[in-house]
């Protein structure tokens, strides 16, 4: 039989303690979201359609990016036991200087789209948490903005190669004087991806109005406000402005980059030169003969060409091939800090986050980036409790296996025979 009595009003009044109830509608927002599909959903209801799918779009069926997310989702970890990581450090050293986590922010376009505070927003507050903030060709904020925001932070600055030469080298040269002290070289785009959702949305830069971007501006007057009322988006390193995206890639971008470029841009260059949108050994390897200071695996976050490989996939297999020689760096699919992690156990030396830090910097603009970082941190911390690891060094193969759900099918599987 259960014994019961009259409830003891003090213990009742040591169950009635109420949240005190906060007023500021951001900080409610943002402490609510748990992790980075928490920040996007927040980030959804607030941000215009287009604007949204531009930044959370692929190219074409979104294969690249999709299976990029499920290689992440497809990991086994293997924690060791009885290893206490009470403390855990998460700092590095990437390509000679120190970050306070094996991320950084990577180069988007178009930010202030998103939210007007843009890169402004995401400068500061990588400078705020210890780690790189890298500016985009496509950025809309300048240069030297970017470094007023971030004077005693690491910048970095990512360089396309255009049809008009000179407009390359004179970024690559204002980024070095402003004390920028990577170029992150891009090879992936010498062409646009066919971005459908951009297609269908009407999306251009800057956006145009019409009926149907009227009728969405209705439950979203902040963002229309913060528009109309804030200095005109434009690219903050080009001239040309109109159109849609593709078509302003297209115009900007030279199909014919090869790697003449590549020694032109690292003769110009005087820090160090890292090439961003490695997709094979092959290429990795003759990147590393040529002397160049590190490689981003990457497939442009799967929004140039659909199908391309996976770089979680292939990053196990750059590492041995070119690991001892070069800093090898990831990105697309990223969105948790076991992701990052299970990076790093597989050789990555340093990773790259663009639409987590997006979904942030849309959720609530500045402390909305500082939330994005917040949560990979808690959650690279956590993680490596959990696998009895104290320091980013002590990670290794081991502690992770890949899953794979796409599996090559070799010649004979397929029915196919040698001559």
């Amino acid at each position: 039989m259960v014994t019961r009595q009259l409830p003891n009003p003090s213990e009742l009044r040591e169950l009635m303690r109420f949240k005190k109830p906060d007023f500021n509608g951001r900080r409610r927002r943002l402490d609510s979201a748990l992790t980075i599909a928490d920040l996007r959903r927040i980030a959804r209801r607030r941000t215009p359609k287009a604007a949204f799918d531009y930044t959370d779009g692929a190219a074409e069926g979104e294969l690249s990016l999709n299976r990029a997310r499920l290689a992440f989702e497809d990991i086994e970890f293997h924690p060791s036991i009885l290893r206490p990581a009470v403390e855990v450090d998460t700092s590095t050293t990437i390509l000679g200087e120190p970050s306070a986590m094996p991320f950084g922010i990577a180069p988007t376009g178009f930010t202030r789209l998103m939210q007007t505070e843009g890169e402004v927003a995401g400068a500061s507050a990588a400078g705020a948490a210890g780690i790189p903030f890298t500016l985009s060709t496509l950025g809309t904020t300048s240069i030297e903005d970017v470094r007023a925001a971030n004077p005693a932070g690491r910048n970095w600055f990512q360089l396309y190669v255009m049809r008009d030469r000179d407009i390359s080298y004179g970024l690559a040269k204002r980024a070095a004087a402003a004390g920028f002290d990577t170029l992150m070289f891009t090879v992936d785009t010498p062409v646009a991806g066919a971005r459908l959702r951009d297609k269908r949305n009407g999306f251009s830069i800057p956006p145009r109005l019409t009926v149907g971007t009227v009728v969405d501006a209705i439950p979203r007057p902040w963002w229309w406000f913060d528009f109309l009322t804030t200095p005109k988006l434009e690219f903050a390193s080009l001239s040309s402005t109109g159109g849609t995206v593709g078509e302003l890639l297209d115009a900007a971008m030279d199909p014919t980059i090869s790697y003449d470029d590549l020694e032109v841009v690292r003769g110009l260059w005087p820090g160090r030169i890292v090439v961003k949108g490695v997709q094979n050994i092959e290429d990795a390897a003759r990147l590393v003969d040529l002397g160049v200071d590190g490689i981003v695996l990457s497939n442009h976050g799967g929004r140039q060409l659909d199908r391309a490989p996976i770089p979680f996939h292939l990053l196990p297999h750059v590492v041995r091939e070119v690991g001892r020689d070069a800093t090898v760096m990831i990105d697309t699919g990223i969105m948790n800090g076991a992701d990052i992690v299970a990076s790093v156990a597989l050789g990555a030396k340093f990773t790259l986050v663009g639409r987590a830090y997006l979904y942030g910097l849309m959720a609530g603009g500045r402390e909305g980036v500082d939330r994005t970082i917040a949560i990979l941190r808690g959650e690279i911390e956590r993680t490596m409790r959990l696998l009895g690891v104290s320091a980013l060094e002590e990670l290794e193969p081991r502690h992770v296996t890949q899953l794979t759900r796409l599996v090559p099918v070799s010649p004979e599987v397929a029915g196919v025979t040698a001559d």
